[in-house]
């Protein structure tokens, strides 16, 4: 790996000051400055000095992986500069300059990544949209971030199932049309889509001009008559914008505290917000944590299962690995398609030395024994770790004696959207000073419990949300002046280690990914026949947390199997299938104080069928408890 000193952070010298901030709301505005003044190019760190001064141009960038396993790929540094270049004057041409925001809405192929590198390069904001999410969801960020141009692909097969993305997109496209927004224009990769001059024997070209080709063991009828929805005052095809463009781009100096991309998270108010990250300390934090917590080494094979669409894909998919010169794998498909040894086949062909997945996928694998892990040898690997939620003890075991034959360590990552990382699990990253404080604000020492806050910003942490600083100040600052408040609960034992407990505000966390109950409960309420809902998290055998929901409905309406069917869809539809409720239970009243509040922490005990209440007397009509515990579903856990 590279030296971090050696990340260009400036093309001249620059003698203002390394870091200026504010984290108390009492004192005035919240700011954080790293290396401000200072030039960069991010996307020049990662590719141009990868080849041209660290002569790592045929070092393979990424092995792609695709859905089905005969259809792989790989891309050296070299290759993967030439068409972030060619790409980078593609969106030149199209408009597209330094400050713009790009929404990027696709599956986990290469042009995914040429296409967020290609925004770092001229200097534009790209805000990634998970392939997961509705057309609703797509047409929320894009008019938040006032996207002026949308890049996704036709369509992609999540195991079995065809996922139409081009359909979604147009969907959103109208929607965002419907309420003015000034984008104009979709650049659509042909994923799935035939090159028929290119087709023989059974064998499809993908993605052209990559020509990933794909093997499909019987072809599904879906593929053959895909067609792809297409406005030629819109759409634009890849690949054909491509042909001509030149592999040459001078990249676009950006100041270290220019932003570098939006990325949405869930809010608590159910309106997500767009976190913004900047580009040079969001560089050098990546490149920093990638480095030390993977303990990475020029020959390791890097394996992060996350979607892009997320910050750890961003991090440590992306950008992370890239900075150090490394050779990851990406892949497209579920990690038990088309069988359960998928994940570890995958180890065994590209010979991965670290690892880096979920609890949700730990728990997922764990459910089908050690044998289908057994199978495959996996003495490549040589570090293990884990994301996005706290991992459960038996999860953590299965982990570390089965996957790794107890002589891998396990690196337990926290890390938010908003901070991208800090490595607290086990020990706090250098530069991260945590402290964990009561409700009254007091610094608790020793072994305690209580508010996880920071104590002063390292360079990854987020600068704002996007068009709405006030939000920012009020979600992370207000509660606690002079603390940066994560908004999740921390114990510290006697030997110092720190111990995420989960979330105290009103978030969920499903499969490692953060929801809103609000957003939840909004799209819930929008049906016809409901007048109020609550959705409260439960444990899951799987996926850590799901959602429990609570509906009251409207007079004179029933509470059916087709009905739940209709909200299940319902959410779906709103926010994405990540959101599909497991549980909805019919309440004809809610727990509530006497001032209208619903009392969730009444509602998580009903779900969890936990009959210590505590204090309930601030509960307006008890008898509205005794119904729902008597009417609650029948839960697993």
């Amino acid at each position: 790996s590279p030296p971090l000193h050696s990340l260009r952070l400036q093309r001249s010298q620059h003698s203002g000051p390394f870091l200026k901030y504010n984290f108390d709301v009492t004192k005035g505005k919240i700011f954080i400055e790293w290396m401000k003044g200072a030039t960069t190019n991010i996307c020049y760190n990662l590719l141009d000095r990868n080849v041209n001064e660290k002569k790592l141009g045929d070092k393979i960038a990424f092995y792609w992986e695709g859905n089905e396993p005969e259809d792989s790929m790989k891309i050296s540094y070299s290759e993967l500069l030439h068409k972030v270049c060619q790409f980078a004057n593609v969106l030149r041409d199209q408009g597209v300059k330094k400050g713009d925001r790009v929404s990027i809405y696709m599956p986990m192929i290469i042009e995914l990544v040429v296409a967020m590198l290609a925004c770092a390069r001229i200097g534009a904001l790209h805000s990634i949209v998970f392939a997961g999410f509705s057309a609703d969801s797509l047409c929320e960020r894009i008019l938040d971030s006032n996207c002026s141009l949308l890049i996704t692909a036709d369509a992609f097969y999540r195991g079995d199932k065809l996922i139409n993305l081009k359909q979604i997109a147009d969907e959103a496209l109208q929607k965002c049309k419907d309420k003015d927004s000034p984008l104009k224009n979709c650049i659509v990769v042909k994923h799935l889509g035939r090159e028929e001059e290119l087709v023989s024997d059974g064998i499809c070209s993908k993605s052209p001009p990559l020509k990933r080709l794909c093997l499909w063991r019987s072809s599904p009828p879906s593929l053959t008559f895909l067609q792809t929805p297409w406005n030629s005052h819109v759409d634009l095809w890849w690949h054909e914008l491509m042909k001509n463009a030149s592999k040459e781009c001078e990249p676009e100096w950006c100041d270290a505290e220019d932003e570098l991309f939006i990325l949405y998270t869930s809010g608590s108010t159910g309106k997500p917000k767009g976190v913004v990250h900047t580009v040079g300390g969001y560089m050098i934090f990546t490149a920093a944590t990638f480095k030390y917590v993977f303990d990475h080494h020029p020959e390791d094979i890097y394996w992060c299962t996350a979607d892009i669409g997320w910050i750890t894909g961003h991090s440590y998919l992306t950008y992370g690995p890239l900075a150090n010169g490394a050779t990851s794998v990406l892949f497209e498909g579920l990690p038990i398609y088309p069988d359960i040894s998928r994940m570890w086949s995958i180890i065994d062909k590209y010979q991965v030395t670290k690892f880096y997945t979920a609890p949700t996928a730990i728990r997922l694998l764990m459910k089908y024994g050690d044998e289908p892990v057994k199978k495959y040898s996996r003495k490549s690997l040589k570090v293990l770790g884990t994301v996005g939620e706290p991992i459960n003890p038996e999860a953590w075991l299965w982990y570390y004696q089965v996957v790794g034959e107890e002589r891998c360590p396990i690196v337990d990552t926290f890390w938010q959207t908003e901070t991208v990382s800090s490595s607290l699990p086990t020990f706090p990253f250098f530069g991260v000073v945590p402290a964990i404080l009561d409700e009254s604000g007091e610094e608790l020492e020793g072994e305690a419990e209580g508010y996880l806050v920071f104590k002063q910003p390292w360079p990854g942490i987020m600068r704002t949300v996007y068009r709405n600083h006030q939000r920012f100040e009020t979600t992370y600052f207000k509660k606690f002046p002079g603390y940066y408040v994560t908004g999740d609960g921390c114990k510290r034992d006697k030997d110092g280690y720190y111990w995420i407990t989960g979330r105290i505000d009103d978030m969920l966390n499903v499969s490692g990914h953060l929801l809103s109950t609000a957003e939840v409960e909004s799209a819930l309420v929008e049906h016809s026949s409901v007048s109020e809902a609550a959705v409260v998290s439960h444990p899951h055998p799987v996926k850590g947390e799901c959602l429990y929901c609570f509906v009251t409905l409207r007079d004179g309406q029933k509470f059916t199997t087709a009905l739940m069917d209709e909200l299940r869809k319902q959410v779906r539809e709103k926010i994405g299938p990540i959101a599909t409720p497991d549980y909805i239970q019919h309440a004809p009243g809610l727990p509530k104080t006497r001032s209208g509040k619903i009392m969730r922490r009444i509602l998580r005990k009903i779900a969890k069928n936990d009959q210590d209440l505590g204090d309930t007397s601030t509960v307006a009509d008890p008898a509205v408890i005794n119904h729902l515990f008597s009417n609650r579903c029948d839960t697993v856990l």
